[in-house]
């Protein structure tokens, strides 16, 4: 019996061994044997990244060599790390803390110990590799910027977090991903697929050549090249002319919703995130918490629109059928509620029809206006949500769909917004008259309000605004080609359209007219209020400006905004007016407003911190520094100082 009881044990034992042989040789071959047999080396061959071009062909990224120090912790041996520090530039305690880092990570798959060296150390460090067992050098390329301007635009690469191991397989410890701008939109795109040699290792861990004869090795897959939607020299001009100022400035071509520019000021040469520097550079970008360089203006700062909102509540008026556009309003300095004065205004012709309340940016127009749309319904609630729903028809209020990584909401506050503040049935129109002018609780980013003027020109529809022109071997998404519909009807375009047309020739941008081009625009002024030991404090207004042009089939819409720039007209407006007819012309007429603009900075505005009384430069009041400024100024510099700011019942 016990023999019988031996025999059936040592036979079950061997078929233990042969099951688990054959389901490890024969079901678990190919992964197994390739990816974690340890006898086995995997070498990564990197593919070419994307290489990327502006709008007319010119060449903005490319790639160049770089070099990595690859370890594989547990086939390292003793080796003089003093020698080998001093190839790497590196000291005892940086070998110590990389090695410890790649040893938890995995002491048998490789890992970057020293990424990105030069051609030059890796000259030197190449000839004496053979001393350093478990060591080896890994080549990849580092993105090549030929341009030093659009860094919000290209965005940079860096390397994956363990989160991102975790979820997309492909990468590794030590690669490279796109981590902002296009870089992040189209990395998909961009990156390729890496191709992978297996090597075999004898018993000595030494290498005898490639696995099966290279069978089961692949070939890198390049990268797509993809064009983008940017103008390269008009991107170059804008950042010119933002110099020493903060802001954004973005330019769509409305008839297909292509961005022409897309200027974030402060900005920085993108090549400063390139190569071993990346990280201290980055660093400093990142601390700069007052000019704040990495944050893209354009896409994310929410300011409240100002006048140029206006146009938004003209459209409005005549859609509901409230207002006509010959019907007149009378003006006494402002929008009188009985005897309260809701907003003053700085117009003194009266009364005042459409034409003349954009031309000349009369408060007391579009208040009226404003109040006859909310007031049209029983119910103040459903015409807030009225006006809303036109509103943001428009892309205002909402995140556009555009193909960047980041971006604001903006806000066009509803009836549901004011029931949640004041309680339901317990506020009307006269609480909310500052929308009426865009001020108040609207808000909207620069990119939202060079659309919604891309609309205006359009007579009633745009395409969302996106950066891609073309994908090599590919289509870009059908989104960005779908017209999309405001709420306004087409005829109650052109009376609006006219007001805009006559800002530049009879109102607030009279003096920045360019010769042999009809722009149709709009000046205004946003109000800047920040916290200060917790008390709410007026700073100098922000300077707004969006237009289009030409009048009929326009080829350029732009917003400009430009942060404690006093008014409309005098730095958005004339930033505005030199880039459209940059984009149009391609060379400068207005070189007075061109010299003007570029001799002229707001660091000193930025500079100053504000203890309740009015700055001074050179000696001199804001006020008066102003008086002696030749540009015309619109309504909006009075805003400040009169709309009324308690909310309680009139």
């Amino acid at each position: 019996m016990r023999k019988i009881l031996l025999l059936l044990t040592v036979i079950i034992v061997g078929l233990l061994f042969i099951s688990r042989l054959f389901y490890l040789q024969v079901y678990k071959q190919e992964a197994y044997s390739l990816y974690e047999d340890t006898a086995i080396r995997k070498v990564f061959d990197y593919p070419k990244r994307g290489y990327v071009y502006d709008r007319n062909g010119k060449l903005l990224v490319a790639n160049q060599p770089s070099y990595d120090v690859m370890i594989i912790p547990r086939e390292v041996e003793p080796l003089d790390t003093l020698e080998f520090c001093q190839l790497l530039k590196i000291t005892k305690a940086d070998f110590l803390k990389k090695f410890n880092r790649a040893k938890n990570y995995s002491p048998r798959l490789p890992s970057p110990f020293v990424p990105q060296l030069s051609k030059k150390d890796y000259a030197v460090l190449q000839e004496k590799m053979r001393k350093f067992d478990g060591f080896y050098i890994q080549k990849r390329s580092l993105r090549d910027y030929q341009t030093s301007i659009g860094a919000n635009v290209l965005g940079d690469l860096g390397e994956v977090n363990q989160r991102t191991i975790e979820k997309q397989p492909y990468y590794g410890l030590g690669d490279l991903i796109g981590k902002q701008g296009i870089e992040l939109s189209y990395e998909d795109v961009l990156k390729g697929i890496k191709g992978i040699k297996f090597i075999q290792k004898d018993r000595f861990n030494k290498n005898i050549g490639p696995y099966k004869e290279g069978r089961f090795d692949t070939l890198p897959r390049p990268g797509k090249d993809i064009k983008i939607t940017i103008d390269a020299e008009l991107q170059k001009y804008g950042e010119l002319l933002m110099t020493n100022k903060r802001g954004g400035i973005v330019a769509i071509d409305p008839s297909n919703g292509e961005i022409l520019s897309l200027v974030s000021g402060p900005s920085y040469n993108p090549n400063l995130l390139v190569g071993r520097s990346r990280s201290k550079n980055f660093t400093e970008l990142y601390r700069d918490s007052i000019a704040k360089p990495l944050f893209d203006r354009g896409l994310q700062a929410q300011y409240p629109p100002g006048s140029p909102f206006k146009v938004i509540n003209a459209l409005i008026a005549l859609q509901e059928g409230v207002m006509t556009p010959t019907e007149n309003v009378s003006c006494r300095m402002g929008y009188y509620y009985g005897s309260r004065k809701l907003t003053g205004c700085h117009h003194h012709r009266s009364p005042v029809d459409m034409n003349s309340g954009i031309a000349l940016s009369c408060n007391a127009y579009f208040v009226t206006a404003y109040r006859k749309i909310i007031d049209n319904h029983p119910d103040t609630g459903k015409g807030m949500n009225i006006w809303a729903a036109h509103a943001k028809s428009f892309g205002l209020g909402d995140y556009l769909g555009y193909d960047l990584p980041v971006g604001q909401k903006g806000r066009i506050p509803d009836g549901d917004y004011y029931d949640r503040a004041y309680g339901a049935n317990r506020w009307g129109s006269t609480y909310v008259v500052s929308n009426a002018i865009g001020q108040g609780e609207v808000e909207a980013t620069p990119i939202q309000l060079a659309n919604m003027v891309a609309a205006i020109g359009n007579r009633g529809y745009y395409y969302t605004p996106h950066i891609i022109k073309e994908i090599e071997g590919d289509s870009i998404p059908s989104k960005f080609t779908t017209r999309r519909q405001t709420t306004i009807d087409k005829q109650h375009f052109e009376p609006v359209v006219q007001g805009m047309f006559d800002v530049y020739n009879i109102g607030t941008a009279a003096s920045l007219r360019i010769p042999g081009i009809d722009i149709c625009g709009k000046t205004g002024t946003a109000e800047n209020f920040i916290n200060i030991d917790s008390v709410k404090t007026q700073l100098t207004d922000h300077s707004i400006f969006v237009a289009f042009a030409p009048k009929d089939n326009p080829k350029i819409a732009i917003a400009v905004f430009v942060e404690n720039g006093y008014w409309g007209s005098r730095f958005a407006g004339r930033m505005a007016s030199l880039m459209i007819e940059k984009y149009i012309n391609g060379t400068i007429t207005r070189t007075d407003m061109e010299n003007w603009i570029l001799t002229h900075s707001l660091e000193n505005e930025y500079a100053k911190p504000y203890s309740g009384k009015p700055f001074r430069i050179n000696g001199e009041t804001t006020l008066q520094v102003i008086d002696k400024i030749q540009a015309p100024k619109d309504d909006d510099i009075n805003n400040s100082i009169n709309i009324i700011t308690n909310r309680s019942k009139l």
